[in-house]
């Protein structure tokens, strides 16, 4: 008897086993799942030790452990990208996850860490294998045949329940009582099979939406830029958060307000809104395809789908209108021949930069030396066309510490003067044993990320380049206080040029007030190339939402 109740709570345990943060309270242990009684009751009615009972308890627990994996992706996708695990295009979120938990944490740790979850999983199996024997050994009643056919007919019966709740779970069908249980983890396995359909075929219809491209072979591009160049700067994890929560808005509103102040001394004007980026809590490439292509790009199957077509980027279209086309990455450290896919014709990573100072950490380098880099080697020659380039500004990138401080753009040079930041502070695993010390340094980065980026327009950028600053996404859910995919974008150029924008809708002045509309991240590419092209057909103002 003791054996048996150990094993059923060993089973009870796996089944109930939340996927999501919300959901991991003492509350989960009340859950009584459906699927336990469907599952004692069959191994009580097979044969003890028969050679479909192993195959059966074999098959049984080999889908137990794959759920009770994909349950525990869940948990970790939800806390950092605010959604659930996609077997079909998360699995390269693994290696991503190594890199950036062993930068965090340091190899060691991570090693134990690794070591202990696959340690994890052997157990539990092991577990399950040892809990699914004790049941089927059980021989009720001495095994006699009419009473495993009334356990069989037993089995159907609470399968058939369990089925009837998951249908009413589902809003297949209305019930006429409340089953006051749940089979939770069948519905789970239910869903990531029915996600995996749905995937692949949405992947079809993306793929036919990339063939086609409105702006393909369209004369006379950009034409009311005059020549000027077009700067792109995104602001790691910079989201809705620094606007909308107290914690962050305090810092970040005043921060702006400043800078705006300064844009105006230097004679610029700014105009500010809201993009509705593909995702949360990381993947920034996501989101700079996503604004480049015009197609709503939230995951890595859909991203290699666009790379394979022949869509073509913003960066291409300005190619076609005489651009040069450049990319600084100061986080590419390995080769990248998505590069030239994107419409770059030329790709400053990390090794390009010429920075000799000491790295952040994760981050390669501090944003104002990147944009101090790409001002000497991209925009030093008066005579070169015109530039069109994106620029990854990567210093608000976890982990958050140390945070350098805004320096004189003169004293830069090749980045040793960094080295008195080098150590400095709190080493990552201590900063993240502490959920308030990592929101504070988080803070702390966007914040400077922001210095830097209006400082660069009001007092480095010369020649009054049209320059967008743009959040890629937000930071987790978990970090950030706010479940928002919204990040702000401020246009910056002379009062002339940003009058293009008037039909935009978008407030003058660089803090977007709350209650405006977002614009679908995928929309902005054909309404930005109409506002500054004569020729340029109507855009998709909600953009195409494939």
């Amino acid at each position: 008897m003791l054996r048996c109740l150990l094993s059923a709570a060993i089973l009870y345990l796996v089944l109930i086993q939340p996927n999501h943060p919300a959901a991991m309270t003492w509350g989960a242990l009340t859950l009584f799942p459906l699927e336990l009684p469907v599952i004692l009751l069959a191994l009580m009615a097979l044969p003890a030790r028969a050679r479909v009972t192993v195959y059966g308890r074999g098959m049984l627990v080999a889908i137990l452990m794959i759920i009770a994996v994909l349950k525990l992706a869940d948990y970790a996708t939800f806390l950092a990208y605010g959604r659930g695990f996609n077997p079909v295009v998360d699995l390269h979120l693994l290696p991503a996850a190594w890199r950036l938990g062993s930068g965090i944490v340091g190899m060691t740790v991570a090693i134990l860490v690794a070591g202990a979850a696959v340690a994890l999983v052997l157990a539990v199996t092991w577990a399950l294998w040892w809990a699914t024997g004790v049941w089927a050994s059980v021989e009720p009643w001495g095994g006699r045949t009419r009473v495993r056919v009334a356990l069989g007919s037993a089995t159907v019966l609470a399968c058939g329940v369990a089925i009837m709740e998951i249908g009413a779970a589902r809003r297949a069908w209305d019930l006429p009582v409340r089953i006051p249980a749940a089979a939770f983890t069948a519905r789970v396995g239910l869903e990531r099979i029915e996600m995996a359909r749905a995937t692949f075929a949405d992947l079809r219809l993306f793929s036919r939406a990339a063939r086609s491209d409105r702006l393909a072979g369209v004369p006379g591009l950009f034409d009311r830029l005059d020549g000027r160049d077009v700067l792109i700067l995104y602001i790691e994890s910079y989201g809705r958060a620094s606007f909308d929560v107290p914690f962050y808005a305090a810092r970040h509103i005043e921060t702006l307000r400043d800078a705006g102040a300064e844009l105006e001394r230097a004679g610029l004007a700014a105009r500010s809104g809201w993009l509705t980026a593909p995702m949360v809590g990381g993947q920034s490439w996501l989101s700079h395809a996503t604004l480049a292509s015009g197609l709503w790009i939230p995951d890595q199957t859909r991203y290699r789908a666009y790379l394979a077509s022949p869509r073509k980027s913003l960066y291409h279209l300005a190619q076609q209108a005489g651009y040069r086309t450049a990319a600084v990455m100061p986080a590419i450290t390995y080769d990248w021949p998505e590069g030239p896919r994107m419409g770059f014709r030329q790709v400053l990573a990390s090794r390009d930069l010429g920075y000799r100072g000491p790295p952040f950490n994760w981050v390669t380098m501090p944003d104002q030396f990147t944009l101090d880099a790409m001002e000497r080697l991209l925009r030093a020659d008066p005579s070169a066309p015109p530039l069109f380039a994106q620029v990854a500004l990567v210093s608000s990138h976890a982990p958050w510490t140390p945070v350098p401080e805004l320096l004189d753009w003169d004293s830069i040079g090749d980045g040793g003067i960094y080295v008195r930041w080098d150590g400095e502070g709190d080493a990552p695993e201590v900063v993240w044993a502490d959920p308030d010390r990592v929101r504070e340094q988080y803070r702390a980065a966007v914040d400077y990320a922001l210095e830097v980026a209006f400082s660069y327009a009001a007092e480095r950028a010369g020649g009054d380049p049209l320059l967008l600053i743009v959040g890629d996404h937000q930071t987790a859910p978990h970090i950030s206080g706010s479940d928002s995919f919204d990040v702000p974008m401020h246009i910056l150029g002379p009062p002339d040029v940003l009058r293009h924008l008037d039909g935009w809708g978008w407030t003058e002045g660089v803090v977007p007030p709350a209650e405006m509309p977002a614009l679908p991240m995928d929309g902005f590419r054909d309404r930005f190339v109409g506002a500054f092209s004569s020729a340029a057909p109507d855009p998709v103002p909600d953009g195409q939402g494939l």
